[in-house]
């Protein structure tokens, strides 16, 4: 289960960063001796029990066939007790239909078009002189940097998010599962 986790929390990362670090992705990630896996995004999210409103939202965006399509993505995937410290009723009046427009916004914002594994984007903050702007497929900005062996991922609006656990490698992309909500 952790590793299910850990994939798609490095799709989210992915997704986030694919527009700044694409040169980071061209120095050459051998996989070698790893198995192709065979879950995407969506799928590795429906099978993770602390991702269950992370689904949730998902499906009532509409974007369940977007992150199940090829891509390739890299997506931040807020746990369970991430969408548990947004405000009381948030995630409720999320996901009624006449919402649907901002929420599709929150979840893109979560994405980054490519395939940014850990290794890319810390090379990305360290040629970025301690950080690195990704630009999500919602078309705002997200920020990585590292606090000691932490990768943090700072939203629009200053609120930061930890990655719990990176790499988590589908066969559309990553996720990186992080442990706070990025908001626009």
């Amino acid at each position: 289960m952790k590793k299910n986790l850990f994939k798609i929390a490095l799709a989210s990362a992915v997704l986030a960063s694919t527009a700044t670090i694409s040169h980071a992705h061209n120095h050459g990630h051998s996989h070698h001796g790893m198995a192709a896996p065979k879950t995407n995004i969506v799928e590795a999210a429906v099978a993770t029990p602390d991702l269950s409103t992370l689904v949730t939202a998902v499906k009532a965006a509409g974007l369940v066939d977007t992150l199940a399509s090829p891509g390739p993505f890299t997506v931040f995937a807020p746990t369970n007790a991430a969408f548990g410290k947004l405000p009381a009723g948030t995630v409720e009046t999320l996901v009624k239909p006449e919402n649907k427009g901002t929420l599709t916004t929150v979840l893109t914002y979560h994405v980054v078009a490519g395939t940014f594994d850990s290794k890319a984007i810390a090379a990305a903050i360290k040629s970025g002189n301690g950080k690195a702007t990704l630009t999500t497929v919602q078309g705002q900005k997200l920020t990585a940097s590292m606090y000691g062996d932490k990768l943090i991922v700072t939203d629009a609006k200053g609120g930061k998010s930890t990655v719990a656990l990176a790499d988590l490698r589908q066969k559309n992309g990553v996720v990186h599962v992080i442990d706070s909500v990025l908001m626009p």
